[in-house]
């Protein structure tokens, strides 16, 4: 019975070495994560990131920290989905430039328009955005003379002109 009780410890001696191995790298990833978020060289939504990591214990800090030590970005490699001001940014730029893809631009726009729970929200939101783009592009007043003749061309062309 001796021998089973001795063997037993020997069991028990690898998994505490292991244990203490584990938490020794966990320290070290806590430090050197800390010192990223405190590195002011490097981007804020990268140091974002690694302190949310840090506070919810992400499995994936490891890896982002040492992606970072490689000198790699990390944000170029996330499949973050655009902000929907970035969306229609994208969407008044295409139509905007008056190419092919316009007509289909404007269909996306609409559409994420009609299937948003909160269209009001959004459509102020696409407001804001083509007045921005509007503005932008109107330099020394030719949007207005534009608007004008558009407007005269397109009530015309509905026999809508008084």
């Amino acid at each position: 019975m001796a021998t089973h009780s001795s063997a037993r410890e020997r069991e028990q001696t690898p998994h505490r070495t292991n244990s203490t191995n584990i938490q020794t790298i966990t320290d070290a990833l806590k430090r050197r994560a800390q010192s990223v978020i405190n590195d002011k060289s490097i981007d804020a939504e990268t140091r974002a990131i690694i302190r949310y990591g840090l506070e919810i214990n992400d499995a994936c800090l490891p890896e982002l920290v040492r992606r970072i030590d490689d000198g790699e970005s990390i944000i170029d490699n996330l499949n973050v989905p655009p902000t929907t001001e970035q969306k229609f940014d994208a969407l008044a730029e295409i139509i905007c430039r008056a190419s092919d893809q316009a007509a289909a631009a404007l269909l996306v726009l609409m559409a994420t328009l009609e299937n948003d729970p909160h269209p009001r929200g959004l459509a102020n939101t696409a407001k804001h955005v083509a007045l921005t783009r509007c503005i932008d592009s109107n330099l020394y007043g030719t949007l207005d003379a534009h608007i004008a003749t558009v407007e005269t061309e397109l009530l015309a062309a509905n026999s809508l002109a008084v």
